[in-house]
């Protein structure tokens, strides 16, 4: 009796690997939060077939798919729009699965002294004339977890009239990198990406709710990429652009 059932749970995972087999070769749509554009290239480029990448804001991203923009795969920043997507029917509750973690910094120009303790005050003197860069708090998950510390610093009603609020996370990295604003707040994944900018404080991660980027296939050729995306070879990927896998 257990040598049978052994047969038969090893004819059960042949048979899905078959099926994912089947699609490995598919040209795959991948909608992503904008911060993970580093990583997913590499990515795409070790898949077997043509994968056509789409980058931005995790709203953004989530608004677009609800409305019918063909995803095979869908990877957000936030597991609220992924909820927002279920209440509509566009999928169901509990389908994605957490695939990343990140970590929140507050950034400079390359030069920039660190911050040990940052408050209000010291934030706001090293803004001087400037502006604070972060993604909208109310839809840009960076900038929601921006908010989220920032107010557990009780710094937000100093700041909140000197933002430069932007559609996604890298355009707030691209306004620090070009020297357009003196501060930043993004994913340390960015920061790593761009040598023009430097990390000046760690965010403790007690301080903002927990940064998790949800995913989701959407057909069959998106779950065969959601294989590829679990994968050893991906996760050494993600870890080398600063990302942290999570167990599947």
């Amino acid at each position: 009796m257990k040598t049978r059932f052994q047969i038969k749970g090893l004819t059960l995972l042949f048979g899905i690997w078959s099926g994912i087999a089947a699609y490995a070769g598919d040209r795959v749509t991948v909608f992503a939060a904008a911060s993970l554009q580093g990583a997913l290239d590499e990515i795409a480029t070790d898949w077997d077939g043509p994968v056509d990448l789409s980058f931005g804001g995790s709203g953004t991203m989530a608004r677009q798919v609800s409305l019918g923009a063909p995803a095979d795969v869908l990877i957000l920043a936030n597991p609220n729009w992924m909820d927002w997507l279920a209440g509509r029917g566009i999928l169901d509750t509990g389908q994605s699965i957490d695939l990343l973690t990140n970590r929140l910094v507050l950034i400079g120009p390359e030069e920039a002294a660190p911050l040990s303790d940052p408050n209000a005050q010291i934030l706001s003197n090293r803004l001087e004339d400037g502006r604070l860069a972060m993604g909208q708090h109310r839809a840009v998950p960076a900038g929601i977890y921006a908010k989220a510390w920032l107010k557990n610093l009780n710094a937000w009603e100093t700041l909140s009239d000197r933002l430069a609020e932007v559609e996604n996370v890298r355009l707030a990295l691209a306004l620090v990198a070009r020297r357009e604003t003196p501060l930043g707040i993004v994913y340390a994944s960015d920061a790593q990406a761009d040598p023009a900018v430097t990390v000046l404080y760690e965010v403790p991660p007690d301080m903002h709710p927990p940064i998790l980027y949800p995913a989701v296939a959407l057909t069959d050729p998106g779950q065969a990429f959601m294989a590829h995306l679990t994968s050893e070879t991906a996760a050494t990927i993600f870890k080398t652009h600063g990302l942290i896998p999570l167990p599947e």
